[in-house]
């Protein structure tokens, strides 16, 4: 919310800035990280908001909307569903349900919105949502019933034990570890909302494939792993939910802004300190 003292803004026009720094509406919260300002000559900080990590320059005279919030909350909808099935929520514990969602919501519309963050300029964006969207029309694709016979070829192969599906499975989670920790180091500069999300994803797929990796004596998936790694599933889910919620709201549609916490390390925070410094020994 903006400050006390900030000065009354209330009737300036929201695409009349003509720079920002860090003492203007923006960055004190009162239009929010998506108003329209012009950044010709200065740069919004990093925002989960944006799905971008570095200092961004929102793209001149865009002529579609943020696509950010909406691949964010195809991927928060089909995690929560994934993190409830690895957790045995309700009794649920096949993964029937996510294939709807994985092909449509997580897959079909995540895909779409990365390829909507390209054609705004926003390279990580478009690698994250489309690389995502890509992972849960491929998860659905393995556990479509009598689809592509994925698992029963495994089955097969493997003379009725399970192990290879595991196996083969797990290494398909580990691809997807190894890529998300990779995009995960890209957001150590940002904040502490956009950095939290890929960290706990990381921490989900790396538990639910070594919950596949080490079965029990019986032949099946580790359950206290799988459990862990629902658990962080659910954490992923409300996290991207979150950050989608602060790309969406501003103060034309929300009486809040919900804080995203800048690294101590940040350039935004830098610059704080240096402007406290200043007036300080002013």
């Amino acid at each position: 919310m903006a400050s006390d003292n900030a000065p009354d803004n209330s009737t300036k026009p929201l695409n009349n800035f003509s720079s920002t720094d860090s003492n203007t509406d923006v960055d004190i919260g009162r239009y929010g990280p998506l108003a329209h300002v012009n950044t010709a000559e200065s740069r919004l900080p990093a925002f989960g908001g944006e799905f971008q990590p570095g200092l961004y320059r929102s793209p001149k005279n865009r002529k579609i909307a943020n696509p950010a919030p909406l691949g964010l909350c195809g991927f928060a909808l089909t995690t929560f569903i994934l993190g409830c099935v690895q957790m045995n929520v309700r009794g649920v514990n096949k993964p029937n349900m996510i294939v709807g969602p994985a092909l449509a919501y997580g897959g079909l519309v995540q895909l779409c919105a990365g390829m909507w963050e390209m054609a705004i300029g926003n390279t990580f964006g478009a690698t994250v949502l489309s690389s995502y969207g890509g992972f849960w029309i491929s998860l659905a694709i393995t556990f479509i019933p009598g689809g592509f016979n994925i698992e029963e070829g495994l089955l097969e192969a493997d003379k009725g034990s399970p192990i290879m599906f595991y196996n083969a499975f797990a290494l398909y989670l580990m691809g997807w570890f190894i890529f998300t920790f990779l995009v995960m180091l890209c957001t150590v500069k940002s904040t502490v909302a956009f950095f939290s999300l890929f960290f706990v994803v990381d921490l989900a797929i790396l538990l639910i494939a070594l919950g596949y990796f080490y079965p029990t004596a019986e032949g099946l998936p580790n359950s206290k792993l799988l459990e862990a790694g629902g658990l962080f599933a659910l954490l992923g889910a409300f996290l991207a939910w979150y950050n989608a919620f602060a790309g969406i709201a501003d103060n034309s549609n929300s009486f809040f802004l919900v804080p995203v916490i800048h690294f101590p390390w940040s350039e935004k925070k830098r610059n704080e300190r240096r402007a406290n410094k200043q007036d300080s020994n002013a």
